[in-house]
């Protein structure tokens, strides 16, 4: 493996770190600065929806930019942007100016999230080998990362300006330093670009009409894979913000019990994000999706149904262990569709699922007002359960092949 590429891998995982350890600032600093402000919290629900706006505005456009700039431009700006961008919600004493805080900080936040989701679809396509789900755990990295600085910062009796002032500089330097060592444009894998040049010449022979329906075709498929998206995400951002609130309104655990709740769901995606990409050059995207989503759906049905704390648990950390490989095949899948396009396909996929993410506490929180905080989950089981049926739109070529192979040794 050459060197360049090597570097544009660490490169890639630091700027997903830096991307969770970003986000994940912000989030460990919500309580002192809803504090500052002196908002409540259905105040705050309602300027958090200015950040996924945000955030979704930012996805579109970066798409576009990185498509025709190129990843090497866009990923480190937008890395100092957004880094620059932490320390705005740390400022406002008012809820109007931490609405705007809000809706810039999630701009640039959606801006680098999909630019370096795009520059990992070109370091997976130059290996030739699944390396998505990796780059997807050290995110969630970069959100534990957070969570100690803050705490440290907290205990040092610093301001949230301040203390995300400080992580902002180490952002900019970060995003700053790491620049070179990403790929200078989108490579193509040698089988890839064949691929591509046997279809390319197809749909050249067969005229203008059908290389219309070519792009008809891929489109839709984006599209499917962005429902997909958004089922899983709001699965994920579901069990985010009730996990905890289940163990102590549900089954009656202590605060200090009901919040490894949360740990549990987050380690197991974490591992099974770290596991992910050898798994997936094993089986193949196809089986991890659906595999993934049918043990989703049995941990999210266990926690459901069994009234016993020990089953939680094991509920939770099925449910996250499921959904960890989840998302970066559904990401990979909408970059590698159309390589030229990957910036926007990746917005489109990226950006409906973060509305995902953002609608499944809100969902759930609503269907409450007709029955019990267990009871709501179901709605869980059934996309975890649509999405595992509907995982054969990732079937490849190289599915088939595996299938085929794996039949043949087995005939022997």
């Amino acid at each position: 493996m050459n060197h360049p590429l090597r570097g544009a891998r660490v490169a890639t995982f630091v700027y997903f770190s830096l991307c969770g350890t970003l986000m994940g600032t912000w989030v460990v600093n919500i309580p002192a600065i809803e504090e500052r402000v002196g908002i409540s919290h259905a105040t705050l629900g309602g300027l958090l929806v200015l950040l996924g706006l945000g955030a979704f505005i930012g996805m579109q456009v970066a798409g576009r930019l990185t498509d025709r700039l190129g990843a090497r431009i866009v990923v480190p700006a937008t890395g100092v942007l957004c880094s620059a961008a932490l320390v705005l919600p740390g400022l406002p004493r008012e809820p109007w100016t931490l609405a705007g805080a809000l809706l810039v900080f999630g701009f640039c936040n959606g801006c680098l999230d999909v630019s370096m989701n795009a520059h990992a679809v070109h370091v997976e396509k130059a290996y030739g080998r699944p390396v998505m789900s990796a780059f997807h755990a050290t995110f969630s990295v970069g959100g534990v990362l957070a969570a100690l600085v803050g705490a440290a910062t907290a205990s040092a009796g610093l301001s949230p300006a301040a203390g995300m002032a400080a992580m902002g500089t180490l952002g900019i330097v970060t995003a700053l330093v790491s620049a070179r060592a990403l790929l200078p444009a989108a490579p193509v894998a040698a089988d890839t670009d064949a691929d591509s040049a046997r279809e390319a010449d197809s749909t050249r022979e067969a005229g203008p009409e059908a290389a219309a329906a070519v792009r008809r075709g891929t489109s839709g498929r984006i599209w499917i894979l962005a429902v997909l998206a958004l089922m899983v995400m709001l699965c994920e951002g579901a069990a985010n913000d009730w996990s905890a609130l289940h163990l102590k309104d549900v089954l009656g655990a202590p605060a200090s019990t009901a919040a490894f709740a949360y740990g549990t769901f987050a380690a197991t995606m974490t591992i099974g994000r770290l596991l992910a990409d050898r798994l997936v050059a094993r089986f193949g995207s196809m089986a991890i999706l659906r595999y993934g989503a049918a043990t989703a759906a049995v941990g999210i049905a266990i926690v459901t149904v069994f009234p016993w704390t020990w089953a939680a648990f094991a509920g939770w950390a099925l449910f996250g262990l499921g959904l960890s490989g989840c998302v970066p095949q559904l990401f990979s899948a909408a970059g590698h569709a159309d390589p030229s396009a990957a910036g926007a396909n990746v917005s489109r996929v990226a950006g409906l699922g973060y509305v995902g993410m953002l609608a499944g506490p809100a969902v759930i929180g609503w269907l409450t007002h007709f029955t019990a905080l267990n009871h709501t989950f179901v709605l869980l089981i059934l996309l975890c359960a649509i999405t595992a049926v509907a995982a054969g739109i990732l079937r490849t070529d190289s599915d088939r092949t595996r299938r085929t192979r794996e039949m043949a040794h087995g005939s022997h």
